[in-house]
């Protein structure tokens, strides 16, 4: 005899996607899908955008400061008050002239994040990992294929940018050179045009990359979050319980319910069967409804036990084998009857309270 077993289920080989549950428990401890690299690029391309757009409002209080400072140092005595007011003033220059570069910065991280990310707060990340401490571990992740990779990215990444600097510089060299004979002012001016544009380059080309690494972080983080077939069977029996204990429970359930049913058979006013397969016990009470409405039904073993227990009762019983069918397949205990089968019942309601005016 040849008896299939899969193996899978005993090895702890994790070839599974990762369930929703697992991907919302990773998320809640700060296991999420970001790439850092597409939010400092974007950042340092705004960075040089904002330079760009607003580089003469940077310059004009930059100016400003130098001014100050200038005729600040060329003073004989210096008092507390001033020295004190050249502090602050030192402070507004360096927020006034950064101010635009760091609400650039403040924009692209939040808007950046939040399109990877979505909104998150959880505190996992802070709490202590004394495993982190470990330097077995931290000799392992040094010298683990993805430290291999990161480092292989990054020497990727440092040929690629000085390729795009050297080819960016190369067109420019005679361009300096000449711009030597130009003031102190002039000269300043063109190395920061030039220096502005090799950076909005070098930082386009970073977002490439940084997409690129984006595609590799999900492959990554699906890769770590992989599940083997004996773990999603865990998930499911915590999530939606054992199947065992959830099988004898509906178990319980419908003895408890067909209990119930059995001890209203005796308020029943008839019983119709077919004989033998179907029983449906009818009560009628213009209290509770318009129309008669069934208090027990049953099928084979169930149809026998509605029958015997109306015969303890004294419960009339009809046959009517197409009545019994239908009202078992159309309708549930506490159903009234239908109008299309009023004409159907009344008969039989009415054969039994003729045989009790008789009787």
């Amino acid at each position: 005899m040849e008896i299939k077993i899969n193996l899978q289920l005993f090895s702890g080989e994790k070839t599974e996607k990762a369930t929703p549950k697992k991907k919302k428990d990773a998320r809640k401890k700060g296991q999420v899908l970001k790439s850092r690299e597409i939010v400092m690029s974007l950042s340092l391309l705004f960075s040089f955008l904002a330079i760009k757009i607003f580089g003469g409002f940077m310059y004009k209080t930059v100016y400003e400061s130098v001014l100050y400072y200038t005729n600040y140092m060329e003073k004989d005595v210096i008092t507390n008050l001033e020295a004190y007011k050249a502090l602050v003033l030192g402070c507004y220059f360096t927020l006034k002239a950064s101010f635009i570069i760091a609400l650039a910065n403040l924009i692209v991280g939040i808007v950046g994040n939040y399109a990877q990310v979505g909104y998150l707060f959880t505190v996992e990340v802070l709490k202590p990992d004394l495993t982190k401490l470990n330097p077995i571990s931290g000799l392992k992740k040094l010298f683990s294929l993805k430290s291999l990779f990161e480092l292989l990215k990054s020497c990727v990444k440092l040929t690629i940018i000085g390729i795009v600097a050297y080819d960016h510089l190369k067109g420019k060299m005679d361009f300096v050179l000449k711009s030597l004979e130009l003031s102190t002012i002039q000269i300043a001016f063109v190395l920061s045009d030039l220096v502005i544009g090799l950076g909005i380059k070098l930082s386009s080309v970073l977002i490439v990359l940084g997409i690129i690494d984006f595609y590799y972080q999900r492959f990554d983080y699906e890769k770590n979050l992989k599940m083997s077939k004996q773990e999603i069977k865990e998930e499911y029996k915590q999530v939606e319980g054992d199947p065992q204990i959830k099988s004898k429970i509906k178990e319980k359930q419908r003895m408890m319910a067909m209990q119930r049913m059995m001890q209203d058979v005796p308020q029943a006013d008839v019983v119709i069967t077919n004989p033998t397969h179907y029983a449906i016990a009818l009560k009628y009470d213009p209290e509770v409804n318009d129309a008669p409405y069934i208090l027990a039904k049953g099928k084979n073993v169930i149809a026998q036990k509605i029958r015997e227990r109306a015969k303890e009762n004294e419960i009339p019983i009809v046959e009517n084998k197409p009545l019994a069918r239908k009202l078992y397949k159309i309708l549930d205990i506490g159903d009234a009857i239908p109008p299309e089968l009023y004409e159907a019942v009344a008969e039989v309601l009415a054969y039994i309270y003729s045989k009790d005016r008789v009787m």
